[in-house]
């Protein structure tokens, strides 16, 4: 099963973070076989973390809730919420298979939450820019609850164009990077 989780930063949190940064991806290297996608977002300074994305192929709910609440910077304070949703990964491959690269041009994550009937469930046209893409989902899977997009775009609004506006009761977009252990 496909999980997407966004821990969402606590306002002044940085310096624990930045202390905490190796047990982070200590933690996250033990999930390696089983990451899809993982990485930071920032605020519009494009410096100050403000979150991390982990897109996560686990057994089941308990496994993705450890994974989500196990995290060291979650069991520390860092992060004030998480958003942790089933999900389904529409383009079959990780951000690793991503043929855009780690480095080229900006890269964002798109949050489009929403109810009812479901939205943006095919691929769009311009797959070449997405690095991950698919629904967010109740916890038994069968409920759409809005869409995860990782998108190399030209800027903020580019990518929150990926989804149908009108289809949800917000779209954040956020700025996001590829994660791990610098090489």
């Amino acid at each position: 099963m496909e999980f997407f989780c966004y821990h969402r930063d606590r306002p002044g949190s940085g310096k624990m973070r930045n202390e905490l940064l190796e047990a982070h991806w200590s933690y996250m290297d033990g999930y390696a076989t089983e990451m899809i996608a993982r990485g930071p977002t920032f605020a519009d300074d494009g410096d100050t973390p403000t979150g991390s994305v982990h897109i996560v192929d686990l057994p089941d709910a308990a496994a993705a809730r450890a994974f989500a609440f196990d995290e060291p910077n979650y069991q520390a304070g860092v992060y004030r919420d998480v958003l942790l949703r089933r999900w389904h990964n529409v383009l079959g491959r990780t951000m690793w298979d991503f043929p855009g690269g780690r480095t080229d041009g900006n890269r964002y994550l798109v949050l489009g939450l929403g109810s009812g009937q479901a939205a943006d469930l095919a691929v769009p046209a311009d797959r070449d820019e997405l690095i991950a893409y698919g629904p967010l989902l109740s916890d038994d899977g069968a409920t759409w609850l809005g869409t995860a997009v990782l998108v190399r775009a030209l800027d903020p609004d580019t990518a929150r164009a990926v989804l149908i506006a009108d289809r949800y009761a917000a779209i954040e977009v956020h700025d996001w990077q590829f994660g791990g252990r610098p090489s």
